[in-house]
């Protein structure tokens, strides 16, 4: 990928801290938009819920990032931090969206999530399928909508739904990997519904991937060879050989994380179809190959 001006919001998160390191690899020149004061010359301090423009901070851009959003399973689902789950994406999206058209950036990508689909019941849905009718699916369709005002000024916005990510410092990792160490992992449910995953190393490769290529809309970031929950409770049993009989039935996962529990326990098969279509090559294609790269990363 060329070297670029590439303004990024969201960048101390995860994602945005590990896709930020591979882009420096590249060559290219990084701004982050902060919500605090800038303590370095490559930040620049935005407030998303303010009036105040932001419009300069994208000069020159050859593209912009969001990654944006209050963590989905961060907390219980209480009503006030359901608002702020979507509050915190689709008003900072607004904004940066109206900054895109106003700056002529070609470029935007959006975050997005493989909640847009919500429970398909096994079915393979790809990108053209209708957003589900529950909170996730519509806070979903409420926040890539936010981003209208770009793709009206004629930019390009790539939307990333993105699935479950795997590496070793993930937040699914790190929690699952010890319960998994003292014996104690197993399905989630029935164990039958489909975990919609993809690794860390091809999420960053995709991004570059929209980067670079002229693809627009929704694309799903998951893996090429969907999983249900029991093969990903039994591969990691087996990676770190630990036996995995145990099932966790939905009613304790709610006791103890509440409604998010939601994420857990339903299932998306969810198909990379946009990024295959576009000639997008997985290094890691099955959840065998993701979870034996995340474990022996560590």
């Amino acid at each position: 990928m060329r070297s670029m001006k590439i303004v990024i919001a969201g960048g101390s998160g995860y994602l945005g801290e590990h896709l930020i390191k591979r882009l420096h690899g590249d060559g290219s020149q990084i701004v982050q938009l902060v919500r605090r004061a800038s303590k370095a010359d490559h930040e620049v301090s935005w407030d998303p819920y303010g009036d105040a423009p932001i419009d300069t901070a994208l000069d020159g851009a050859d593209a912009v990032v969001n990654l944006g959003g209050a963590g989905v399973a961060d907390r219980r689902w209480t009503p006030e931090y359901k608002q702020l789950i979507h509050t915190s994406r689709v008003i900072p999206t607004t904004k940066l969206a109206q900054a895109v058209a106003d700056s002529g950036v070609p470029v935007m990508l959006n975050a997005s999530a493989v909640g847009w689909y919500g429970d398909t019941d096994g079915r393979l849905v790809t990108e053209t399928q209708p957003a589900a009718d529950d909170f996730l699916g519509r806070n979903c369709q409420d926040w890539e909508n936010a981003t209208n005002a770009a793709t009206d000024a004629g930019s390009r916005v790539a939307l990333l739904r993105t699935g479950h990510v795997l590496s070793a410092d993930s937040e699914m990792m790190k929690r699952l990997v010890p319960v998994f160490k003292f014996g104690l992992g197993g399905r989630f449910g029935s164990g039958k519904q489909y975990f919609p995953w993809i690794s860390l190393l091809d999420w960053i490769e995709a991004v570059r991937f929209l980067l670079a290529n002229p693809v627009s809309g929704p694309v799903n970031l998951v893996g090429p060879t969907p999983a249900t929950n029991a093969e990903l409770a039994k591969t990691l049993g087996s990676l770190l050989h630990r036996p995995a009989p145990w099932i966790i039935p939905g009613f304790a996962l709610r006791l103890v994380v509440g409604e998010a529990a939601v994420e857990l326990v339903r299932g998306a098969r969810v198909d990379a179809a946009v990024l295959r279509d576009n000639g997008f090559e997985f290094k890691h294609p099955t959840i065998t190959d993701a979870l034996t790269w995340a474990v022996n990363s560590r």
